[in-house]
């Protein structure tokens, strides 16, 4: 049995569409007519975003500073 796996996005509608991107990608955004569709659309996203199949992803980070 596959683990469920989760991870933390930020979405918000404008003008009938909603628009969202995950937290640990802010430069790669998506929409979908519907939340539902929005978030297939954000799955999606993960998918090929970690797959190693696009080059020179950017990734969000944070650095300890003492």
């Amino acid at each position: 049995m596959a683990s469920m796996q989760s991870t933390k996005y930020i979405y918000w509608q404008d003008k009938g569409q909603w628009l969202g991107y995950l937290q640990d990608y802010p430069d790669y955004w998506t929409q979908g007519k519907s939340f539902k569709d929005l978030q297939s659309n954000l799955r999606d996203l993960y998918r090929d975003l970690t797959s190693g199949e696009i080059p020179d992803v950017r990734k969000l980070a944070e650095l300890t500073i003492r």
